[in-house]
């Protein structure tokens, strides 16, 4: 059905029955390559009057020039046409001017189109196109056309589940969500249920007894650490609603609904994987405009139980580093994050053990497309034959299912991984001098290769099992000093940003276990962001 222009436009402008001779008629049918035009009118667009035509995927509109006596043409043959994708479209609203108090009614003014706009380093924003058109019925059948077509968009939701963890960073993501996410969701027309979040673990607790299919996603405002918390408890939710035992899980089943994550935290890993930068309106946008990721997740685990679902774990110096700055939570954040590794690269030390791994069999330097292939067919010759084995003193140990991109490692801490190529980096970093690592973990915030050392081993890797020699005499006075663990044979594990104790590890990577509101990390512009905190 065409629209019409409708019988008022605002005060000044000629009635459409006036400058219909300027408007060219719509033809009987589309040019070639052209989409069949749900809708043509119009409508007032910054001071000027324009012809607007509505189809399903574009809105377009041009000036309508008068036509000189003379009958040339050559003026308008100089108009622009501005054309907007209705895929960047995420809201749509009647407007109208109301008095201080006035909730309903109001002087119609036309309909408000709100955009999601790209900018330059990954960076998102929205922006309002504004129709003016006084007819109540004119500017009614566009905003019903419109709605119907932003409601045909899949995978935007529609009502979220969202954490808020007012201990974060700076104590800074309450007022985060409420004022610069909250109105996003409230524009994009999102209905919302809130859990400000008031002891460690409540996150964990509300998702075990939550009735997800309520929800089209889950959302967590906060740090790595409670980014962490609520991976780990939407996944646990799909082991419990599935029926399977949460001790042992050799495969775990998908989790039911996305994870959006707005960072407001210190170092944001996931966030910075995700969209390529820090950036609150990013994140939510890409919420709102259902950009949604497949991403791996690794099962961490003791041989009698389950630890935790994650995305990347450290042993070492990055689980000792946390381990410390655990202990001066009286600090603030950053200077509590920069005192604990400036003292555990002061004490730096050594941890024995045997790392076994099962091996992909996939170069690092080949390429994305060639990942997927070679996964398909090595993993038909798996088998418990494969297993490698190294032993010795390690400085650090990473396992890394995704990039792990940051603000102090722009190309990311594992930058030869993806989101979701089903395998992990497990990068091993042995006994050397302080120096040398020094130079290794300056090389992560620059172009340089970091893993260009002879101390520092590299490996594609399906399973690993990290088992710690226990040390004695003095090495194990010191590893109590650091409080690794309440029991002497267990060591601290920084876990997705989150201080787990164990001794004997279990990682196991799942192919695209869990969806994210995101991009793919191959899609994200290269970042400029260095570290100078060595």
């Amino acid at each position: 059905m065409m629209g019409t222009a409708g019988p008022f436009l605002p005060r000044g402008r000629d009635r459409p029955e006036e400058r219909r001779r300027r408007v060219a008629p719509l033809a009987a049918a589309p040019p070639e390559g052209e989409e069949e035009p749900l809708l043509r009118g119009i409508f007032e667009i910054g001071k000027t009057s324009c012809d607007v035509v509505l189809s399903a995927r574009r809105l377009r509109w041009s000036p309508i020039v008068p036509e000189s006596p003379a009958g040339d043409s050559s003026t308008a043959l100089q108009v622009k046409e501005e054309i907007i994708q209705m895929k960047d479209v995420f809201s749509v609203k009647v407007k109208r001017r109301r008095f201080v108090g006035q909730k309903k009614g109001g002087t119609l003014l036309g309909i408000t189109i709100f955009k999601c706009l790209h900018k330059e380093e990954n960076k998102l924003t929205d922006c309002a196109i504004h129709l003016n058109n006084f007819s109540e019925d004119h500017c009614h059948s566009w905003f019903r056309r419109l709605k119907e077509i932003l409601n045909g968009f899949q995978n935007r939701p529609k009502s979220l589940k969202v954490f808020v963890n007012p201990s974060s960073h700076k104590r800074e993501a309450t007022r985060i969500y409420y004022e610069q996410v909250s109105p996003l969701f409230k524009l994009a027309d999102i209905k919302t249920d809130v859990t400000v979040t008031e002891y460690e673990g409540h996150a964990l607790s509300v998702l075990k007894e939550c009735e997800l299919q309520a929800f089209d996603g889950v959302v967590c405002v906060g740090g790595d650490g409670f980014v962490s918390e609520v991976v780990h408890g939407l996944l646990l939710k799909a082991q419990i609603d599935a029926g399977k035992g949460t001790d042992y899980i050799p495969a775990p089943v998908r989790a039911p609904v996305p994870l959006g994550v707005i960072p407001a935290g210190t170092t944001n890993i996931l966030a910075y994987t995700l969209y390529g930068i820090k950036h609150t309106v990013t994140a939510t946008l890409h919420i709102v405009m259902g950009h949604i990721q497949p991403v791996d997740a690794c099962t961490f685990s003791t041989p009698s139980r389950l630890l935790r679902f994650g995305f990347s774990a450290m042993f070492g110096f990055g689980a000792r580093t946390l381990a410390l700055a655990e202990k001066h939570r009286w600090m603030p954040s950053n200077q509590r994050k920069d005192f604990a590794f400036i003292k555990t690269l002061a004490d730096l030390k050594t941890e024995k053990c045997e790392l076994s791994f099962l091996p992909l069999q996939i170069s690092q330097e080949d390429s994305h497309e060639n990942d997927r292939k070679k996964k398909r067919k090595n993993k038909k010759k798996g088998s418990k034959d494969q297993w490698h084995k190294i032993q010795g003193d390690f400085l650090n140990v990473s396992i890394m299912a995704i990039p792990c991109l940051c603000s102090m490692a722009p190309r990311g801490l594992a930058p030869n991984t993806r989101l979701n190529n089903g395998s992990m980096a497990l990068i091993v970093v042995r006994n050397t001098s302080r120096t040398e690592f020094i130079k290794h973990l300056k090389r992560y915030a620059s172009v340089k290769n970091q893993f260009s050392f002879p101390f520092v081993e590299t490996y594609t890797v399906q399973e690993v099992k990290v088992q710690p020699r226990i040390k004695s005499g003095l090495d194990a006075k010191e590893n109590t000093d650091l409080n690794a663990t309440a029991a002497e044979e267990n060591y601290p594990w920084n876990i997705d940003g989150d201080l787990v104790e164990a001794s004997e590890v279990h990682v196991r990577v799942h192919p695209q276990l869990i969806h994210l509101y995101g991009v793919n990390t191959d899609d994200l512009e290269s970042s400029k962001a260095t570290c100078n905190c060595i």
